[in-house]
């Protein structure tokens, strides 16, 4: 139960780390009347009255790719607030960094940095960069660079990539990097739209980019490559029916396992 408590859970993940059947794991759950994930606050962890969203998968890998941006404060060296408290001189320091970077219009150089993303729809195996901005030139090259790799593990992206209606993703640079690719935007205000490269984004920020205390914005960087791994090759989704991204796609599984 603490497993549930204190990261947020589901049986399916719970059952993965413990090595018990799925269903063992939905019975204890049921009989402490644990409330699905989906009808709690992933802050409080209290109950919250919601509806059930509509879902959809497309019927196989490149069919549909979820491409967003997270944008996200940079850790100054020595570590931010979370190392050393809100309000400490760090703290301070780094919020300052930011709102110079944002006056200066050079977000990004400075006070933040920029994750790129592209889930595909199907497997919801991820390709993620790193960057330090968000132009347009940097988003075309992002996508070439995504398209590369989703070629290299055999998922051919001939149908339709989905966005916001950042500027980025509305330039000609991005345009001529999607080539004969379709161009779907998500609805204004509706991020729901893009559900799935949302809920990426709410997975990487609980297991890597807050799960600890970092000393410096380079250690950060430097476990994303292995935690981007674990969830492309080991962390099971449960809305793929509990398996891995990998194994939806059969040159991920058999090649970079």
């Amino acid at each position: 139960m603490s497993l549930r408590f204190t990261r947020r859970w589901g049986p399916h993940r719970i059952a993965y780390h413990l090595g018990l059947h799925r269903s063992t794991v939905g019975r204890v759950l049921a009989r402490f009347r644990m409330p699905k994930l989906a009808h709690i606050d992933q802050a409080t962890g209290l109950p919250v009255r919601t509806s059930k969203p509509q879902r959809y998968e497309v019927n196989k890998p490149g069919q549909l790719v979820h491409v967003d941006i997270k944008k996200q404060g940079r850790i100054p060296d020595g570590g931010g607030w979370r190392v050393h408290g809100k309000g400490s001189v760090q703290d301070l320091v780094a919020g300052a960094a930011r709102g110079r970077a944002t006056r200066a219009g050079a977000v990004g150089s400075r006070g933040y940095r920029f994750l790129h993303h592209a889930v595909d729809d199907y497997s919801r195996v991820a390709y993620s960069e790193i960057l330090d901005d968000e132009r347009k030139e940097t988003a075309a090259g992002f996508w070439t660079r995504a398209n590369a790799f989703f070629a290299q593990i055999g998922v051919n992206v001939t149908a339709v990539m989905m966005t916001d209606n950042g500027a980025c993703y509305r330039s000609h640079a991005f345009a001529d990097a999607l080539g004969e690719i379709r161009h779907k935007w998500t609805r204004p205000y509706r991020p729901q739209t893009n559900g799935k490269v949302e809920r990426f984004n709410r997975t990487l920020g609980t297991e890597w980019a807050y799960a600890k205390s970092y000393a410096s914005e380079a250690e950060r960087a430097n476990a994303y490559t292995a935690w981007l791994h674990h969830y492309n090759h080991h962390r099971p989704h449960t809305g793929i029916g509990g398996q891995t991204p990998s194994a939806r796609v059969h040159n991920l599984t058999g090649n970079y396992s």
